[in-house]
């Protein structure tokens, strides 16, 4: 008889999709991994029954014990699978952002679920990192999987996922993309892809109020970067274990409203009644190959589950609407606000700082991008200046570069108006672009301009 034993018996083996509307006029063949066809509706079916099976062997996990978990929902019910078929207890954290639907389906499965606040640090005794380590040390014969920083996690993907796409593709895979949580499927896959063929190119999906892309470009855990978000399943403020970044070649940041409006996109034009992160992956794939991919180009993007997890959240217009995600207005793009614009004016790293001052007078600026050659190394805006002349009279005589900022952030030529606001508010008082050859600035007052 062609039957399973249990239900964890039909994990794995998911199907690879083309996408055909969302990519329209994108070079490429992009394929999605549909992962909500694992019993659980999520990718984090894998881990969680590679974590579970690992800890039995290795004497860690024992008969009658508790399964203790941080969770964003799908890995816990994961383990909600794995326990009820091998009788174990499950006890969950979850942050009070994740969605209504994900703490009812934990409940429903038998899991006792406790709800920590979100804009918490890690290391905060209330934060859901924390709260389960606490029960953790407290129950006897419980285990604690710790899916960030347990290798199982990587393995699970490395193991299955991986070969499957590799399979599925005969081979032909030249680009790998997934959002980045936790880090086991995004360096699983990638470490696997990468095996096989050492010119895969693996992009990560990030973003904005994570720590991942800095740090992948800079190697500076930054805590600036660090703020609240709405997306679930993505972006972290701490660095797992999981997350190898030497696998992953390319990281692009998604806004929540981009990753909400195309995760609802993908069910109206695909078919795809995917999650929130779903979205934000495939938005950041998108463009990243809209620029990289060429036409003989294959790649496969990561869709971890399913939409039935956010039917009071993106799947809400009124829950939308209250955030700004469906607003009509249509805003100016990053290309549009520079269309026309003066060339660039620059300062050398070696420039004296009462040159600059005199330039900012002479043109009536108030920020200044600073150059090393043709490499963008730092910034000075008038107000940081003033500040540093104030503190120290003696700046005035010194070099650029022993006063300059961090250099302003690049912007894709589509960026719109309500995501560079965002950008600008956490820091960055002016953004660059690339637009015909050329860079061009855009400042908070070009914003203002484009809007009223």
């Amino acid at each position: 008889m062609k039957v399973y034993n249990s239900i964890v018996e039909t994990i794995g083996n998911t199907p690879l999709i083309r996408l055909n509307n969302v990519t329209k006029g994108v070079p490429g063949q992009i394929y999605a991994k549909v992962e909500y066809f694992n019993p659980g509706h999520s990718m984090k079916d894998r881990m969680a029954i590679k974590m579970i099976e690992d800890a039995e062997k290795e004497g860690k996990l024992k008969p009658g014990g508790t399964i203790i978990e941080g969770t964003s929902g799908n890995t816990g019910m994961g383990l909600a699978l794995a326990a009820i078929c091998k009788g174990y207890k499950c006890i969950f954290t979850l942050a009070d952002k994740q969605s209504k639907e994900k703490i009812d389906i934990l409940r429903s499965m038998g899991a006792e679920v406790i709800v920590c606040p979100t804009n918490v640090g890690p290391d905060d005794p209330r934060s859901y990192y924390s709260v389960a380590k606490k029960f953790n040390e407290e129950i006897p014969n419980s285990f604690y999987p710790n899916q960030y920083d347990n290798m199982s996690n990587t393995k699970a993907h490395y193991e299955t996922t991986g070969p499957e796409i590799w399979d599925q593709t005969e081979g032909k895979i030249t680009h790998y993309a997934a959002g980045v949580g936790t880090g086991g499927s995004m360096c699983g896959v990638a470490g696997y892809l990468k095996e096989q063929n050492p010119n895969v190119v693996t992009v990560g999906i990030d973003t904005y109020g994570s720590v991942f892309k800095k740090y992948k470009e800079t190697g500076e855990f930054d805590p600036k970067e660090i703020y609240p978000y709405l997306t679930e399943g993505i972006g972290e403020d701490i660095l797992p274990a999981n997350v190898n970044f030497d696998v992953i070649d390319n990281f692009v940041k998604v806004t929540d409203k981009d990753g909400a409006i195309m995760t609802r996109r993908l069910a109206r034009e695909e078919g795809l009644f995917v999650g929130w992160s779903c979205g934000s992956a495939v938005f950041g794939a998108i463009e990243y190959a809209k620029e990289n991919l060429k036409e003989d180009d294959v790649m496969v993007i990561i869709l971890p589950d399913h939409g039935t997890r956010y039917l009071n959240k993106i799947y809400n217009d009124d829950w939308m609407k209250e955030r700004g995600f469906l607003e009509n207005r249509q805003y100016s793009t990053a290309s549009e606000i520079v269309d026309g614009q003066s060339a660039l004016i620059t300062v050398n790293k070696d420039d004296n700082v009462s040159s600059v001052v005199d330039l900012l007078k002479k043109k009536a600026i108030s920020q200044l991008p600073v150059v090393d050659g043709d490499q963008f190394v730092g910034s000075l805006t008038d107000a940081v200046l003033l500040k540093k002349v104030l503190e120290d009279p003696e700046v005035i005589h010194k070099r650029v570069e022993e006063v300059m900022g961090e250099p302003f952030p690049f912007v894709a030529a589509d960026t719109t108006v309500d995501v560079m606001s965002s950008m600008m508010s956490h820091g960055s008082s002016a953004l660059l672009i690339r637009q015909n050859g050329e860079i061009k600035i855009i400042t908070q007052a070009d914003l203002l301009s484009a809007v009223v």
